[in-house]
């Protein structure tokens, strides 16, 4: 009625002018609550998430940096809408006296009234809505946790990440860079085209023609105007790999546990593997290549074994030795001992003897684990312990075999697995091979146990090598057997209340004060004297075994955390790496299964994620 009032009196004109004051007045509403909320999460030290910043740079002072540097916004922002609020009187008392100049009193205070009740109806509407994401904010920042403090993401725990034990100084770039971990993805220059349309053409070809076309055009289409992706590390950076490249006397190797990367001259490296190699007990140098003497040797088995009708012919091509690459031996340093010790690892992929060797560890799997004593992982240790009780004068004891792969007795062990097999009623389910068969091929895997290190071919005499498929399987065949013997003739007054072993790691429960007459006799087991222990003791109720700490509580019951070495690094996939989105949010599930799997109770399960959290955060 009032705007059919004015544009009968004055026009169409003086209407568009009153809902002009009207947006005016109700734009000033808005930003008055606007205001209002700005400068309470300026006096709350809240950020709104409009404002908050992000960098991939994760150190204490870059966080610093992005603090101020948000409530240096919040403030410029407040700057902003209190300019704006000015604005906006200004032009709504500019077209409030236009409309004076025009309207009749009587008519022009309608208007002034109607303007203020909306102006008043938005102010109250949008206080509301400010007030709420208000509150919700503020609820957010005051029940969210406390960054877990017993990780300190500061520049001395950032240099976990890279352990340089060169004598090279690394410069911040080198540094930088290698901090983003060994299995970081670098964005690619171009994208892969010719992978593309393989994978698309492999792709047609089962498929009917007409959508095989039309798939091949829609490849076509998405690859001609898709650009390669923005580089995710910075030209400092690709400049200082480059600089790291050109460096001959230094090598960059992943830590043997941990995760960091370790660099370390080239010169100590060959130092220690030349004096690890020296060793003949263990390593013997060879003249010659045997790598096309071993494969007549494996060739001549199998095929006996076929004509046999004892391997089928899909499994005899399986198991032909088609590759002839050399066994490759690196080793990853021990940064966790003094002396940072190398670990031998020999890599068997693609060896004439690999696919028999993964065959025979299928084939042996299920002899492993058949006894009350065998853990086969963490989460089985948590549920084995749940029903334990530590009596008043036990106390936990772990003991841990000295190299245990290399120090394997094989003839001792060949043994063992013959009488198990012999045992096995399963064992003419799994294979037609017999107990003689497998022996005969197991032998050829164990005794053919050669590797090139540098231009340098070398045996290994004695034990099992660390990377061959079949050697975790014999490793633990063995130590079920020396197991049940230490077990069996354990002396009354060290004899262990409880006995979880997981491959070469023991845990028990003794009485206090038997910790090294059990370490000397568990010495003694192995007939050839090569299985040596060593034993740790717990400290204040603890003790850490696998990736577990157990605690024992006041009445006796036991807890379990997740526990931490003092190198490890929380140091998982980077998530600007240039991986699939499943396998960074894989890393996540990993860790929280891990958690709800092996902790106890749920306090502590509460630390766990919020330490996960923050490491993944930073």
């Amino acid at each position: 009625k009032l705007f059919s009032e004015v544009r009968e009196l004055c026009g169409q004109c003086t209407v568009k002018k009153i809902r002009d004051l009207e947006t005016q007045t109700r734009k000033i509403s808005r930003h008055r609550n606007h205001l209002v909320c700005s400068l309470r999460c300026r006096d709350e030290k809240i950020t709104p998430p409009s404002l908050r910043l992000k960098t991939g740079i994760k150190t204490s002072n870059a966080r610093d940096i992005i603090q101020k540097a948000e409530k240096a916004l919040v403030r410029e922002r407040i700057r902003l809408v209190n300019n704006k609020i000015k604005t906006l009187k200004e032009e709504q008392t500019r077209i409030s006296e236009e409309l004076e100049a025009e309207l009749p009193k009587e008519l022009n205070d309608a208007v002034r009234s109607h303007v203020i009740r909306s102006g008043e109806l938005e102010y109250l509407t949008t206080r509301d809505r400010h007030l709420g994401k208000f509150e919700r904010l503020k609820e957010k920042t005051t029940t969210q946790p406390q960054q877990d403090s017993s990780f300190d993401f500061s520049v001395a725990q950032l240099k976990k990440w890279v352990v340089n034990v060169s004598g090279k100084q690394l410069s911040d770039h080198q540094t930088s860079v290698l901090q983003k971990g060994l299995n970081f993805a670098m964005t690619p220059d171009k994208l892969p085209v010719e992978d593309f349309v393989v994978a698309t053409e492999s792709a047609c070809m089962n498929l009917p023609p007409n959508s095989a076309e039309q798939l091949r055009s829609e490849v076509a289409g998405i690859l001609k105007t898709a650009k390669a992706p923005k580089s995710n590390i910075t030209k400092e950076e690709r400049d200082a790999l480059k600089e790291l490249r050109k460096e001959k006397d230094l090598l960059i190797l992943p830590a043997d546990k941990g995760k960091a990367t370790v660099v370390m001259d080239a010169a100590e490296y060959e130092q220690k593997v030349s004096a690890m190699l020296s060793d003949e007990k263990t390593y013997e140098k060879l003249n010659a290549d045997p790598t096309q003497k071993y494969k007549r040797k494996l060739v001549t088995i199998l095929k006996r074994l076929k004509a046999e009708r004892k391997i089928t012919d899909e499994q005899y091509k399986h198991l032909y030795p088609t590759a002839e690459n050399v066994p490759r031996m690196y080793c990853t340093p021990k940064i966790h001992k003094s002396g940072n010790p190398l670990r031998p690892i020999v890599d068997y992929t693609g060896s004439i003897g690999y696919n028999t060797s993964r065959a025979l560890a299928d084939l042996l799997a299920p002899l492993v684990g058949n006894t009350s004593h065998h853990i086969k992982n963490s989460k089985h240790l948590a549920q084995e312990m749940t029903t334990i009780l530590i009596e008043e004068g036990d106390m936990f004891l772990s003991h841990d075999v000295v190299s245990l792969f290399t120090n394997t007795p094989i003839p001792e062990t060949l043994n063992i697995i013959k009488k198990r097999l012999q045992e096995d009623t399963e064992l003419k389910n799994r294979t037609d091979l017999s107990v003689d068969d497998i022996i005969e091929l197991l032998s050829f895997i164990v005794t053919t146990t050669y590797f090139k290190f540098r231009d340098n071919i070398y045996q290994q005499k004695f034990g099992t090598a660390m990377g061959s498929p079949v050697s975790p399987v014999l490793a633990n065949l063995f130590m079920e057997w020396l197991e049940q013997q230490a077990i069996a003739t354990a002396p009354i007054d060290c004899k262990p209340k409880l006995w979880k072993r997981y491959v070469d790691d023991v845990m028990e429960v003794v009485r206090k004060g038997a910790q090294q007459d059990l370490t000397d006799h568990l010495n003694k087991i192995d007939p050839t004297g090569s299985i040596q222990f060593t034993h740790e003791e717990e400290e204040n109720g603890t003790l850490p075994f696998l990736d577990t700490l157990l605690v024992r509580k006041e009445d006796g019951s036991v807890k379990l955390l997740v526990y931490r070495k003092t190198t490890h690094t929380d140091q998982y996939l980077n998530f600007q790496s240039h991986h699939p989105l499943h396998q960074n949010l894989g890393v996540i599930r990993t860790l929280l299964d891990r958690c709800n799997a092996v902790i106890t109770e749920e306090q502590d399960k509460v630390q766990e994620t919020q330490h996960i959290k923050t490491a993944l955060a930073n």
